[in-house]
């Protein structure tokens, strides 16, 4: 397959791709105006989850989805240093390149909170402000990341031997969601049964146990939002930490739970569509 290349500012009505090669994260350019967005999606989602938030977003930005490796249309390295957070900065910056992007927003899903959080703090001139939303493995103290460090190894091997079914097991696969839109429910449980049990695997053992931000958050480098789903109570205390720690911060208190964007679009939609249009040059 060969790379389309430099996209800026699609008309509307127009959907545009970049196909996946080698080691590239899967990327989409939906129609919108104004600056880019590049949203990112957390473990077992996949760039589908932004359904219903993407023509509200586009009304005041270029957004842009992406896909995790070995979820999506994204490739599965088999190699576990292709996970590490690093790497995947390294491709969100190959992103902004590519799409001809001087400076954008963000939002980091869950785990996607975690890869965006730490973008910015590394590229905070590229970054116009970020959204986030309810994130354990970005904020979980340092006890629990010692917990996940301690099981990375097993819990890799497991997934990697049980395969798919494995993968169907997992407490937050999408299947055992309670109060997602059913429009949105089958969109997730069609791209989980795509899921790479190898990727799945090494962004369980690889990713999540490093992609924590408790270091850097209080140093928060551009104006943020956290979306916080108020009904996911385990996230309270970190919601707690991050109010008292963060710099920067603004935050939008939604009727929902750990999906924030798909249990209240609506909500979502008006807090980011206003946050951008806050700090929109």
């Amino acid at each position: 397959m060969v790379a389309c290349r430099r996209f800026f500012q699609p008309p509307r009505g127009r959907l545009r791709r970049i196909l996946s090669v080698s080691t590239n994260l899967a990327y989409t350019v939906h129609p919108g105006r104004g600056p880019h967005l590049l949203l990112v999606h957390g473990f077992l989602s996949s760039s589908r989850q932004w359904h219903a938030n993407l023509d509200a977003l586009g009304d005041v930005s270029v957004p842009i989805t992406v896909d995790l490796y070995g979820h999506g249309r994204s490739p599965a390295p088999t190699e576990p240093a292709a996970y590490q957070p690093q790497r995947y900065l390294e491709e969100l910056e190959r992103i902004r390149i590519e799409v001809g992007a001087e400076q954008w927003f963000l939002i980091g899903y869950s785990l996607g909170a975690g890869l965006t959080i730490r973008y910015t703090h590394q590229h905070p001139q590229r970054v116009l402000a970020h959204v986030f939303t309810n994130s354990s493995s970005a904020f979980a103290d340092q006890a629990q990341v010692t917990r996940w460090q301690a099981d990375a190894a097993a819990t890799s091997a497991r997934l990697i031997e049980g395969g798919l079914a494995a993968v169907r097991r997992i407490a937050v696969h999408p299947r055992f969601a309670k109060r997602l839109p059913t429009p949105l429910y089958q969109l997730l449980n069609e791209d989980a049964e795509r899921l790479a049990p190898v990727a799945v695997a090494h962004n369980i053992g690889v990713t999540t146990p490093a992609v924590n931000v408790r270091d850097i958050a209080p140093h928060n480098p551009r104006p943020a939002l956290l979306c916080h789903g108020k009904l996911e109570k385990r996230f309270t205390p970190y919601k707690v930490w991050v109010e008292d720690h963060m710099q920067q911060l603004q935050v939008a208190e939604l009727e929902a739970g750990h999906a924030v964007n798909m249990e209240d679009s609506a909500g979502f939609n008006a807090a980011v569509t206003q946050f951008i249009t806050q700090h929109t040059p």
